[in-house]
């Protein structure tokens, strides 16, 4: 496993991380609380130290299985969680007021079981609160030994600006994989001059970079939801996604990787790219993700899927 240095931080993390989204049991499909818990520690065994979660994933309970799983090994881990985005039934519902801040530190605290939150990012932005208000609760929260260090997460580039020129932040936490790269036109040449660090999610695109789907899946399951997020799985996308698919799955075969493996590699090789978030849900995927950092493909081979990539994502925006 690679470890690097998140922004301007003491805080020491491995190139590929731990999301946690899955674990809320709600979107990903179904999975037992024993299983996550053990697919976490697997993931934690093969060199995994960061574990990103949300409150909004599961109304908390990918927080709740978090806190299970990093019991008797808080030493091992950078935990990073959430706030702003609370569950309302099946609605997520955007708040950043200073009181709803406060009331999701204090329940991410209590279902995590730890005292203090290594990173502590805004889940998306808030329309209907000045950034002001949330970033000077954020501040207070801060000095009051809540959390570490502060983070952002689905911010744009005006945004940022605003928000850095308020108070510190070490990272960004944007969707970034082969197949989605917008990250790259504005923000990223920003985010490396401010020397901050990102952690990217996404990274297989809802599994589909994994290339284990030979046609398009059928997502029966009510708590599977990926399809609505990605729309790497719409009909209109799906003959351009398998032919980027079917050069990973060659360059996979060439060097006996797997196609999720030389997926994430692309990801965590990429300038500005300090840790790609993969789920996982039992050992063999987590060893699989962690085994992804230690390898690095000719650049031939790089800039071959880089290509392809562009040609995909401009042909499905087209």
């Amino acid at each position: 496993m690679k470890y690097r240095i998140l922004g301007d931080s003491d805080l020491k993390v491995s190139a590929v991380g731990l999301g946690t989204w899955a674990y809320g049991d709600d979107t990903f499909g179904s999975i037992e609380d024993q299983q996550a818990v053990n697919a976490l520690r697997a993931a934690v065994d093969s060199g995994i130290n960061l574990i990103d979660t949300a409150p909004a994933y599961g109304d908390g309970h990918s927080e709740v299985i978090v806190g299970k799983a990093i019991e008797g090994i808080r030493d091992k881990v950078v935990i990073a969680t959430k706030c702003g985005v609370y569950r309302d039934g099946e609605d997520y519902v955007r708040d950043l007021s200073p009181s709803r801040i406060r009331k999701d530190i204090e329940l991410s605290l209590s279902r995590l079981n730890i005292e203090q939150i290594d990173l502590y990012q805004i889940h998306w932005p808030d329309p209907d609160i000045p950034l002001e208000e949330s970033v000077e609760e954020l501040i207070k929260l801060k000095k009051e030994g809540k959390f570490k260090y502060l983070g952002v997460s689905n911010f744009g580039r005006d945004l940022l600006t605003q928000i850095t020129n308020m108070t510190d932040i070490i990272s960004l936490q944007p969707q970034y994989s082969l197949l989605e790269r917008k990250l790259e036109n504005e923000i990223l040449p920003f985010i490396i001059e401010k020397k901050m660090g990102i952690l990217s999610y996404g990274t297989l695109g809802g599994g589909i970079l994994s290339g284990k789907y030979t046609e398009i899946p059928d997502f029966d399951d009510e708590k599977d939801n990926r399809s609505e997020f990605y729309p790497f799985f719409k009909e209109e996308n799906w003959s351009y996604v398998q032919e980027l698919i079917q050069l990973i799955k060659e360059i996979a075969a060439n060097y006996d990787k797997t196609p999720a493996q030389i997926s994430i590699n692309w990801s965590i090789t990429r300038p500005g790219i300090t840790t790609a978030l993969v789920g996982t849900k039992n050992k063999k995927q987590a060893q699989e993700n962690a085994a992804a950092a230690d390898f690095q493909l000719p650049d031939s081979e790089m800039e071959l899927l880089t290509r392809k990539s562009n040609k995909i994502i401009n042909q499905m925006n087209s």
